[in-house]
């Protein structure tokens, strides 16, 4: 006679994937589609989610998604659902409340929908995705819940930084894997050349600088000083915001994708707008990053570089303490002297002073160590994505 203990009449059935909704208001540029759109792919990939993202600007959207079409209402790319958000009333076309509501950036819910979240039997995780800061403060305010004034419902804020006891930083798991297969494959080097510029990988002893950033009076310093360098440079310009002041340097009536200009040491390549992973792979073939705002200042510390930050500017000047404490957790083991350079370059690229590219130089070998240090320190604070999906699934317990 067997022992094995007979099947149960009554499989039991699994669990059923946890429903999330990501409403996002485009405010400017792409930063806002940009984290949300790279939460709502790694929540679905990693960690199983079914995930509908709200988005109001199909337009902006369509630049980091080059698959989604502008005249659908709703749609469905790699598993995740897109509505056309038609704000502030809309909800979609069939008003379902997912499990997880994600209120990106302090964007307004319909209310409508928060009516039909108050309704709810089992009522949803309600998080307010915040912006990224290193400041000190963010600590003391993650996660801390804020109840509702009229219905039965309580949101909690998720603060997004750099140090313990935050939300961390978006990091797939694969990332850094793809990273060190392109850093260690010189034909993928070669052919990410040719494809991107028309040309071959430049010579070693070339300088090789990513330039992201918004309208900058610093910019044409900053070329000056590369065109006279001992030492070759090789910038490569997302097409965007600075693409006018390129042109003007150069003497070019324009300075779109596929532009190429040389004048001294620098050469520049005008590059086409790209998704999300050909940002990336930009980052990894760059010796120095410059980046903006948050999507691309996340990446470009993910991409082990020395790298240099415009962050968005705010009136009265309330993003230089945000810049601040991003360098105070960036620079702290620093020598002095790169610290300072780094400090110094980081506030002239934003407005305070002129950049010094010399003196940034000479600290390159100290500040290539840290960058991948600091990679290294970043990642003990947890991706985003999954502390945001570990949080979650307490609180639907």
């Amino acid at each position: 006679m067997s022992s094995a203990t007979p099947p149960s009449e009554h499989p039991v059935a699994a669990p059923a994937a946890i429903a999330c909704d990501i409403f996002c208001a485009v405010i400017d540029n792409f930063g806002d589609i940009g984290v949300c759109w790279r939460l709502a792919r790694q929540l679905a990939s990693e960690h199983g989610w079914q995930v509908r993202v709200f988005v109001d600007d199909l337009h902006a959207f369509q630049k980091l998604c080059p698959p989604l079409a502008l005249d659908r209402a709703r749609q469905t790319i790699g598993g995740i659902v897109i509505e056309h958000w038609h704000e502030p009333a809309h909800a979609g076309d069939t008003l379902d409340v997912a499990d997880v509501v994600i209120e990106a950036f302090a964007c307004e819910l319909p209310p409508i929908y928060v009516a039909a979240m108050a309704r709810r039997e089992r009522k949803p995780v309600w998080l307010n995705l915040e912006y990224l800061s290193a400041e000190d403060w963010v600590a003391d305010f993650h996660l801390r819940p804020s109840p509702h004034p009229r219905y039965p419902l309580t949101k909690t804020f998720f603060f997004p930084g750099l140090g313990p006891g935050t939300g961390g930083v978006l990091k797939e798991q694969r990332l850094d894997a793809a990273r060190t297969a392109f850093e260690a494959s010189q034909p993928a080097r070669e052919a990410w050349w040719l494809e991107t510029t028309g040309r071959a990988p430049p010579p070693a002893a070339a300088t090789v600088v990513s330039l992201f950033a918004y309208e900058n009076p610093a910019v044409d310093s900053l070329l000056e000083q590369w065109c006279d360098s001992a030492e070759p440079v090789v910038v490569l310009v997302p097409e965007g915001r600075i693409s006018g002041a390129l042109a003007r340097f150069f003497g070019l009536s324009s300075f779109g994708a596929g532009s190429h200009a040389e004048r001294g040491g620098l050469s520049a390549h005008a590059l086409a707008f790209t998704g999300q992973p050909g940002y990336d792979t930009l980052l990894w073939a760059s010796d120095v990053n410059f980046v903006r705002g948050e999507d691309s200042f996340v990446r470009a510390q993910w991409a082990a570089k020395p790298f240099v930050w415009h962050i968005y500017p705010q009136a009265d000047d309330a993003h230089l303490p945000k810049l601040d404490a991003a360098l105070a957790h960036y620079t702290r083991p620093l020598p002095n002297d790169a610290r300072d350079a780094l400090a110094r370059f980081w506030h002239a690229w934003n407005g305070a002073g002129r950049p010094d590219w010399t003196e940034f130089q000479r600290h390159r070998a100290v500040l290539k160590q840290r960058a991948a240090e600091w990679a290294g320190e970043l990642a003990q604070v947890g991706d985003l994505a999954g502390n945001l999906a570990l949080f979650a699934k307490t609180q639907l317990k």
